[in-house]
């Protein structure tokens, strides 16, 4: 190491970035696939989910009816406990003088706590979600409210309708990796809808504890006569048939099980209770961790093989004084395992400098104890292991095989000159760098497509004030004070906050039979011109028309759907009240991505409202902190002391992109890595091949070649086997991106000129890590040259 300090240098340090960078990648795909997996009887855990299928779409969904869990635990031996949970989207907590809008909150049976394993700090497990009114807080929550004092029994205002509720246990915060995540839990006994007895309305999630060793195919079949018996009568009652005639028609209708641990990365539900993750992208990781470990790997086997000449005569005196090929075998082994071990307790002190950045770009919250546990520990010598053995396997058997005359002599076999492997590892390096190059274009490119995709109207400076119910009679005034702002252009009320819809109804078209799934929201008269929608034929509601209460308008998604010709002479059969009402088709608004890009438009039906729970507001040419301190000013006219909640609508639609932001970042930083690693090695390929033809550069600068010629002739090789990878990077790269496109119903085009600049890229960056050794070579006295050796 003292004798070779560069090559020392280059060997240890992209060992290091190597290993650290896998570290990462091993932390995260532990963290995935870790998922749910605290809880004790988690692999009995099961959660029901409902497959249907009505009028030619599927519904796949994680969502539930009220009684089935009831139902289950008593007519299926095989589920020895069944709860529910139901997401309650964001309240207003109160206590004292404090008032918070807090997010996650969710109601739950009160077995809940002996099902899962989340830890109750304080309170009784078996009794504290069994009173009406009761609720258990995180530890989170309990320090923002109370404090040091003890919340148990402390009486908390929570909702709209400042309801009181009983704090009756304390919970430690939910750990990262759960798929339910909550700040609060309410007893479900407090609302009597969910005691309702619809089995058609499916809105909440149900999980189940399957019997030791019970099969869960057994439970699913189980459910079917429980639906044949419960859910006939609604679908005689709103489809005029039974399931056994609906099913026969091709329809479907079936509940059946998903193990908890493989909701996070194998679920590709509607309705889940956050996005989830997918294996697709923990094999994409683990790739790009084999490949950043092989790229160091050849780094070492290249700088030390590049090396060997100079330790040939070393090698050939040792075997001269009696030393065993074996035994020399085993001192090169050692010497890399040391170098493997060095940079292994370097990587681990660069890891825990860098994961508070590496949390940011994941959105993980890994900690230290994750870097420290016994697993990792026992992957990190493993690691230590192969990579020592890997890339000192090589120059080892490699510089033990000569022959002792041939090395004393100093002449040595053309192949163990031969710089043939070096090439193939050199090649291999800079294809898996242009590969991650253009992969990671790509994700930025459809990043880019999507956030800059016509949605059909403008999202951009739009506030959406959330829980504007709160307001009561006050929300017309509220409303009409905001417009007489001049850097308001409009509001509208709303029940739906796009992106999203949260209530899906069945229609008919009036003279016909057939049964059609469309999304419902309702809207005011301004919610055209604060969203800027565009009308295709007809007219929006209308104050002039009281006759809009009972319209509709529609989208042109829905107009296809229903093979309308003529809309505007059409009606609508709604079937969401207790009888059928016929509604008439006042408009057809233009196509608008009310969900998110990754799906198309679907059919769409708008109600009127006066009123509603999100109040959409559009602002203009005004800085958004102003207009929120302007808002909150007037809100607080009317709601002293309840905190204003609010969103961007521009940032809500990124939102829905987090996943594969993430992998554009975390795609960024592993390319730079690979790419900083690959260039080390052929700074330190370029430093020997300037050094091994110093003669050659003295004769031929004494000849007259100039400076860049002799730059030009040592980048050339190289140069070749980069445009050599990237030629062999290229349908790898397509063929990985355009499967995963196929995950977007909107996405950009593949077009050469990503593989172009990819490629470009890769000779750029190889030409200037090339060039200074060239340079430097290139610019050595002749006279100094030609002594050399």
């Amino acid at each position: 190491m003292r004798k070779h300090k560069l090559f020392s240098v280059i060997n240890i340090l992209g060992l290091t970035i190597g290993i650290a960078g896998t570290l990462f990648i091993i932390m995260y795909i532990q963290d995935e696939l870790g998922y749910d997996h605290f809880n004790e009887k988690g692999d009995r855990i099961y959660r029901v989910n409902l497959h249907g299928k009505l009028a030619g779409q599927d519904i796949h969904t994680t969502s539930t009816c009220y009684p089935l869990y009831k139902a289950m635990v008593e007519e299926i031996p095989e589920v020895e406990q069944a709860t529910r949970v139901n997401d309650m989207g964001e309240w207003i907590f109160r206590y004292e003088d404090k008032a918070f809008k807090e997010e996650k909150v969710m109601t739950a049976d009160s077995n809940f706590f002996n099902i899962f394993s989340y830890e109750l700090l304080k309170g009784n497990p078996k009794t504290a979600l069994m009173e009406p009114n009761s609720m258990v807080i995180s530890a989170s929550l309990a320090t923002k409210y109370f404090g040091e004092d003890n919340p148990l029994d402390k009486t908390m205002s929570i909702g709209n309708d400042k309801s009181n509720y009983k704090v009756t246990g304390v919970f430690a915060d939910v750990p990262s990796n759960s798929h339910l995540k909550f700040n609060a839990l309410l007893s479900s006994s407090t609302f009597s809808w969910m005691n309702d007895n619809q089995w058609l309305s499916n809105s909440l999630w149900t999980y189940y504890v399957i019997s030791e060793g019970a099969d869960p195919a057994d439970v699913d079949r189980k459910m079917d006569p429980i639906l044949e018996k419960n859910v006939t009568p609604a679908f005689v009652e709103f489809l005029g048939k039974s399931l056994e005639e609906f099913r026969s028609e091709g329809g479907i209708y079936n509940y059946w099980s998903l193990p908890l641990y493989d909701i996070h990365l194998k679920s590709s539900l509607q309705d889940e209770p956050e996005p989830p993750g997918s294996m697709s992208y923990i094999w994409i990781m683990s790739i790009i961790g084999v490949f950043i470990m092989v790229i160091a790997c050849i780094n070492f086997m290249n700088l030390t093989t590049a090396k060997s000449a100079g330790r040939a005569k070393e090698v050939g005196l040792r075997k001269t004084l009696g030393s065993l090929r074996s035994t020399l075998i085993g001192q090169f082994l050692t010497e890399s395992v040391a170098y493997a071990v060095i940079a292994a307790l370097l990587a681990v002190v660069v890891a825990y400098f860098l994961m508070p950045l590496f949390n940011e770009i994941s959105g993980k919250q890994l900690v230290i104890s994750d870097l420290l546990n016994l697993s990792l520990l026992g992957i990190l010598l493993a690691i230590i292991v192969f990579v020592g053995l890997l890339a000192g396997s090589y120059p080892a058997l490699y510089l033990t095989s000569f022959k002792i005359t041939e090395v004393l002599k100093g002449k040595l076999k053309a192949g163990m000159k031969s710089g043939g492997i070096r090439s193939f590892l050199v090649t291999f390096q800079f294809w898996i760098s242009i590969v991650l190059i253009i992969c990671t274009a790509i994700v930025y490119q459809q990043l880019k497509y999507v956030q800059n995709q016509n949605l059909g109207f403008d999202k951009e400076h739009i506030l959406m004030i959330e829980d504007a119910s709160r307001l009561d009679k006050n929300q017309v005034s509220f409303k009409n004070e905001l417009m007489s702002n001049t850097a308001i252009a409009g509001a509208s009320y709303s029940n739906n906050t796009v992106p999203g819809v949260n209530n899906t109804t069945i229609f008919r078209a009036a003279g016909d039979e057939a049964d059609h799934i469309m999304a419902t929201y309702y809207v005011d008269y301004e919610h055209l011109k604060t969203l800027d929608l565009e009308m295709k034929e007809g007219r929006f509601f209308d104050l002039n028309f009281p006759s809009d209460s009972n319209a509709v308008v529609i989208n042109e998604a829905a107009v296809k759907e229903l093979g309308w010709t003529d809309p505007l002479s059409e009606k609508l059969i709604d079937f969401n009240s207790d009888s059928a009402i016929y509604r008439n088709v006042v408009g057809v608004v233009k196509d608008f991505n009310f969900e998110s890009l990754k799906f198309n438009v679907r059919p769409l039906v708008l109600r009127f409202t006066n009123t509603g729970n999100i109040l959409y507001v559009r602002f203009a040419g005004e800085d958004p902190a102003n207009m929120v301190a302007s808002i909150t000013d007037t809100w607080d006219k009317y709601m002293t002391g309840d905190p204003l909640s609010y969103s961007f609508l521009d940032e809500d639609y990124d939102a829905l992109f987090r996943a594969e932001q993430r992998l554009g970042q975390v795609f960024t930083v592993f390319t730079v890595l690979a790419i900083f690693i690959a260039c080390l090695g052929l700074f330190g390929l370029a430093a020997f091949t300037a050094e091994q033809r110093t003669k050659e550069i003295g004769i031929r600068k004494v000849l007259g070649a100039s400076v860049w010629s002799i730059t030009s002739l040592m980048s050339a090789e190289f140069t070749k086997l980069v445009i050599i990878a990237f030629v062999l990077a290229v349908y790898p790269a397509y063929y990985v991106m355009d499967r995963w496109l196929e995950g977007f119903a909107n996405k950009t085009e593949i077009t050469f000129w990503v593989f172009l600049l990819g490629g470009l890229a890769a000779l750029l960056i190889s030409w200037l890590t090339v060039s200074y050794q060239s340079l430097k070579a290139a610019r050595v006295d002749p006279v100094r040259s030609l002594k050399y050796e």
